[in-house]
């Protein structure tokens, strides 16, 4: 496709002072862990299950550990020491520590450990890896759709129910199944055990739930010789172990985003910075494609004057995800057709920014969201503007194509209006297979000056962040108007600095060099 002509050195500037943005968090957080990291450490050691009140057991080890005050060395290295001088298994010490019968303490032999940490570790990320080559195969094996993929969302509450949707979803067309989260399972300080069916809203991410809807899209999946792909929300205060748990279960892609959680949910920034992280590594390892969130910037803000702030996040979100391991094959940074369709030259606006992520991140597997702030309940109206939007995706090349509902702004989608917008998003990307490669962008024309206005922007403010800081610059609601600080939000008080000892065996196992 003919590309638009942006200024090279200027892209690189941006990406130079969101690294240097990104980095310097980095290196303050790294001196942190938090109860969540821990738990799903804890979790990668093989803990699970409930007490007898149906607390989780990573809930109740880490408590101990705080109780012991023994968890700034690490619970890795505490419950190992307890596996060696017990005879248990990680899960054995979690009961005898919940039953009351086993109190922990530093380990007497510190070196060993280590060494018996690092081996139940080593035995873990085999596992993973393990997932990670059994989805390749079927990829190879069965095969899957072209880009743009459909992604589409079931939120019954009750898994089984889920797991029917989506296997009808997937018979229609869909690529991608993403399975919304129950209302306020974000801020939650545990991850629910077991196979729910009272979610409200949307479903619990449970280890179990996982398993259920990966078996069933596994067995569509060869029946229609197409790989399914399975989503789910890997944020709030269990971000760490949504991703262990999707990591073992062979989830495809997560929501994971480095500033959701502050903007949106009010989680404390220091705790999101530190739990997205080790969550980010986790999905690294596993092969599993995160998804971010800027397009929620322009349910708040005005999508065509905050376009830069979407464009300067995504960049900010690719440096964390460097940091983290993560290729740009797994980085869905989103983004939203969300222009107000009254405003004059709307769809040219809609292309030159999607064009501008394109070329911005050209390696980068895009995830594109439809309209929904402007949706008003007029159906008709509505199936026009997700038509558009599916005209947008295709042209620019995205990858990640959310399906827009006609029925948005009424009620939770039918299943016919599931069918009915994957049958125009793929009429549309049929009768327009080649048009991105049968065009050109006018030299100064509208599109080429409004990308280039954008990316200037985007330079400029990344430049003032640099010098700020990216927490002063959320404090000032730079990213969708909305002002959090530094010490406010939940979950500060599960931030826990690192004692000199401190370790930790997964990030040496998942990323060259560690944390």
């Amino acid at each position: 496709m003919s590309q638009l002509q942006l200024d090279s050195a200027q892209i690189d500037r941006a990406r130079e002072s969101a690294r240097r943005i990104a980095r310097s968090v980095f290196d303050e957080m790294s001196q942190f862990t938090t109860t969540t990291v821990e738990r799903a450490t804890l979790r990668l050691l093989g803990v699970d299950g409930v007490d007898e009140n149906y607390v989780p057991l990573p809930n109740r080890l880490v408590s101990h550990l705080q109780e012991q005050n023994l968890l700034q060395h690490g619970s890795a290295w505490i419950v190992a020491g307890a596996m060696l001088e017990q005879g248990l298994s990680a899960q054995g010490v979690a009961e005898a520590v919940a039953a009351g019968t086993l109190t922990l303490t530093s380990p007497k032999d510190g070196a060993a450990a280590r060494r018996k940490a690092e081996a139940e570790a080593q035995s873990r990320c085999e596992q993973i890896a393990g997932q990670r080559s059994y989805r390749a195969a079927e990829i190879k094996s069965n095969g899957e759709a072209p880009t743009p993929w459909l992604y589409l969302i079931v939120a019954t509450g009750n898994i089984y129910e889920d797991v029917t949707q989506a296997c009808a979803a997937a018979e229609q067309g869909a690529d991608i199944i993403a399975v919304i989260r129950s209302t306020g399972q974000s801020l939650l300080d545990y991850v629910p055990y077991g196979a729910t069916t009272e979610g409200f809203g949307g479903t619990y991410a449970t280890q179990e739930n996982f398993r259920l809807m990966r078996t069933a899209l596994d067995g569509v999946g060869k029946k229609l010789n197409r790989y399914i792909r399975l989503t789910n929300y890997c944020s709030g205060l269990c971000m760490p172990e949504i991703a262990a748990m999707g990591a073992m279960e062979r989830l495809d892609m997560m929501l994971n985003d480095s500033m959701y959680g502050i903007i949106f949910r009010d989680i404390n920034m220091k705790r999101t910075f530190i739990d997205q992280f080790f969550s980010r590594m986790v999905n690294a390892y596993a092969g599993i494609i995160i998804n971010t969130g800027e397009d929620n910037y322009l349910t708040t803000a005005d999508a065509y004057e905050a376009a830069h702030t979407v464009l300067a996040s995504q960049l900010i979100n690719e440096q964390f995800a460097y940091l983290s391991g993560l290729q740009p094959d797994q980085m869905g940074l989103g983004h939203a057709f969300e222009i107000h369709p009254e405003l004059e030259n709307g769809f040219l606006w809609e292309i030159a920014h999607a064009q501008l992520v394109r070329q911005v991140f050209p390696d980068a597997c895009l995830k594109y969201m439809p309209p929904t702030k402007h949706m008003t309940g007029n159906i008709f109206k509505g199936h026009v503007q997700d038509t558009l939007f599916n005209v947008v995706s295709t042209l620019t090349n995205q990858n990640i194509h959310l399906l827009g509902m006609m029925t948005e702004a009424i009620h939770t989608p039918f299943i016919q209006d599931r069918f009915l917008a994957i049958q125009n998003a793929r009429y549309v990307f049929g009768t327009m297979k080649d048009l991105n490669s049968e065009i050109e962008f006018k030299r100064g024309g509208k599109i080429e000056l409004r990308a280039q206005e954008v990316l200037a922007e985007t330079e400029a403010i990344l430049a003032q962040i640099e010098q700020t800081g990216l927490p002063a610059a959320i404090s000032k609601g730079t990213f969708a108007e909305i002002s959090r600080t530094p010490t406010g939000g939940k979950g500060l008080d599960g931030v826990i600095a690192k004692a000199a000892d401190y370790f930790n065996p997964f990030p040496a196992l998942m990323l060259k060099g560690g944390l």
